[in-house]
């Protein structure tokens, strides 16, 4: 009985290569040593995204929302199209959100002077004023989670998400292609 309770447990293993029956969240659950580098990547953006929403409750914005101020206080003018490639978005989800920004007074659609079927958005005075305020209180929040990181690791930690990005932005981009 023993030999075929091993020989099932084996064969889950071998179906679910992310280590059978291990989910964060439950009780008591102990991250496997040799848990695969992209499950506990995907667990901890998932973890780190809940926290980002959690957090921007408080600021008026929805992280989407933030989101996209941020991406167009450091590039104002882009298409809806342009935004959801920076903020790895679908321009319909852009569109939506961009439609709440414009509600609020946060950003403006203006059509562009050389090709007038293209709209271009613009953050406002006011939308500066509130992603510097939704950053100022996010910032401490989001650093805080980190504290616990040695500094002597960060320079590789901070090479390694940086070349994830690189690389999975790479990714997207040559499956929209």
């Amino acid at each position: 009985m023993e030999q075929r309770q091993g020989a099932e447990t084996r064969q889950a293993d071998e179906r679910r290569p992310d280590h059978g029956d291990w989910v964060w969240g439950d009780e008591g659950a102990a991250i496997p040593p040799d848990a695969p580098l992209y499950a506990l990547l995907a667990v901890a953006v998932r973890s780190m995204g809940a926290f980002w929403s959690q957090a921007a409750q408080g600021t008026g914005l929805s992280p989407a929302g933030l989101g996209v101020l941020r991406v167009l206080v450091a590039r104002d003018g882009l298409k809806s199209s342009e935004v959801a490639a920076r903020g790895w978005s679908t321009p319909a989800t852009v569109t939506s959100v961009v439609d709440t920004l414009v509600r609020d007074g946060y950003v403006r659609r203006c059509r562009d002077d050389e090709d007038r079927r293209v709209v271009r958005l613009f953050v406002t005075e006011a939308g500066r004023r509130k992603c510097d305020e939704a950053v100022t209180v996010l910032a401490p929040r989001l650093s805080s989670c980190l504290s616990f990181v040695d500094p002597a690791d960060e320079p590789v930690i901070r090479k390694f998400l940086s070349d994830m990005i690189m690389r999975f932005g790479e990714r997207m981009r040559e499956e929209r292609t």
